[in-house]
């Protein structure tokens, strides 16, 4: 398996402008929520099994996943989150795998949002990413970008590991309170390091998945 930094952070920390970045200086970039959008979107390998377990009402339109009100569902139904997570997470452990396997950078920019709140982030990647800034600011971020009220953003916050909990187990921390120029800074001073661990590194043994 090649080199693989598992790049995380809370919603609105900046991670996809990060992982941009990176993939710009020719990472391999394997994004687990761009590959949750296709299984769920119109005509997505997970829409059939979708529909059975939540009904047409959860489909929107186009036929894709109404995102909206499986969100809404799963915030205050712990059961449906389970099920969800339970059809999802294999579907997108298993096409993962398959995009590491067949990546052609120099090593592999793993996106993974809950990678601390699984658990067993040390046995997939070789070092964590943690890109970092205060609550205040993701919320900003969040509401300036889409139509989610404040207290829903909190909430998702809430429902996400802490803060503290991804720092205790970063490697690698960018601190992304400040303007998109100062994290392309950082992304490009880590991705110097990125490359000479991968040329230094033997290939790893130990699994990769969602």
């Amino acid at each position: 398996m090649p080199f693989v930094v598992g790049l995380t952070g809370g919603i609105g920390s900046g991670k996809s402008a990060a992982a941009a970045e990176f993939a710009r200086l020719g990472a391999t970039v394997v994004d687990t929520d761009a590959i949750a959008h296709e299984l769920t979107g119109s005509g997505g390998a997970a829409i059939p099994a979708i529909r059975r377990l939540f009904g047409d009402a959860y489909i929107d339109g186009t036929g894709a996943m109404d995102r909206g009100k499986v969100r809404a569902l799963a915030f205050t139904d712990v059961e449906v989150r389970r099920r969800l997570e339970a059809l999802l997470h294999p579907m997108i452990r298993e096409e993962s795998q398959r995009r590491i396997a067949a990546a052609t950078g120099p090593y592999v920019v793993y996106v993974v949002p809950l990678l601390v709140e699984s658990g067993s982030h040390r046995d997939r990647v070789q070092r964590v990413l943690v890109v970092d800034c205060p609550e205040h600011v993701q919320v900003a971020r969040v509401r300036q970008r889409s139509r989610l009220g404040e207290d829903e953003i909190r909430q998702i916050i809430a429902a996400q590991a802490s803060r503290e909990a991804r720092l205790a187990v970063a490697d690698d921390v960018i601190d992304n309170s400040a303007t998109l120029e100062s994290l392309r800074q950082a992304v490009r001073r880590l991705h110097e390091r990125y490359v000479a661990l991968a040329a230094g590194s033997p290939s790893s043994d130990r699994p990769v998945g969602a």
